[in-house]
């Protein structure tokens, strides 16, 4: 692990399978010691609002991880047209019927993080970014689904990938919708001792 001052850097976990979260970690120089999927209901409670549901989601996947003396990091990325929280696509009907709901509207993506400490305390953050897609005529969402990138995806699009050329605006952050939001990753992560430049 990285030196701090002389001090070893706390061990870090990440409550994750997604690749794109690792990928993310790695932009503010962190390194998982160890990744593993957090296994837990997904299901939203009734009349849970897409911020809240986040949250609650982050906060449970580290929860269920912690308890080995290591830091562990997790998060979710909800897409919410008003209070409705949209699904993760996994078939081409569900990321269609996504992408129809998202043309030509702005929604919202809460991003959120949350980080266990070894001694079962859980903070988090969570960033709000609002996108807006242009008009989708039924030949681009055709051929945005011929590309796979919305397969378990919520909201059934990357931003990362060629959705971004469908997308007119974004206020907010990028890595948020991503799937990570860095800045408020990076200040947790400082906050509890990890040596980030």
């Amino acid at each position: 692990m990285a030196e701090n001052g002389g001090a070893q850097a706390p061990a870090l976990v990440l409550g994750s399978a997604s690749p794109r979260r690792r990928e993310l970690l790695a932009r503010i120089g962190i390194e998982p010691a160890r990744v593993i999927a957090a296994d837990i209901d997904e299901t939203p409670r009734d009349r849970e609002v897409p911020r809240d549901y986040a949250l609650r989601m982050a906060r449970e996947k580290a929860a269920a991880i912690a308890g080995d003396g290591a830091h562990v990091i997790a998060g979710d990325t909800v897409v919410a047209l008003g209070r409705r929280i949209l699904p993760k696509a996994e078939d081409e009907s569900t990321a269609r019927r996504c992408l129809s709901l998202l043309s030509g509207r702005r929604h919202r993506v809460f991003s959120a993080v949350a980080l266990a400490s070894p001694d079962g305390r859980v903070r988090d953050r969570l960033s709000e970014t609002i996108v807006r897609f242009k008009p989708l005529s039924d030949a681009e969402i055709d051929s945005y689904i011929a590309t796979g990138e919305w397969h378990g995806k919520a909201g059934g699009y990357a931003i990362q990938g060629s959705a971004e050329g469908l997308i007119a605006w974004i206020s907010g952050s990028h890595s948020g919708v991503v799937g990570l939001p860095l800045f408020e990753t990076r200040a947790l992560l400082k906050s509890a001792g990890f040596p980030i430049g």
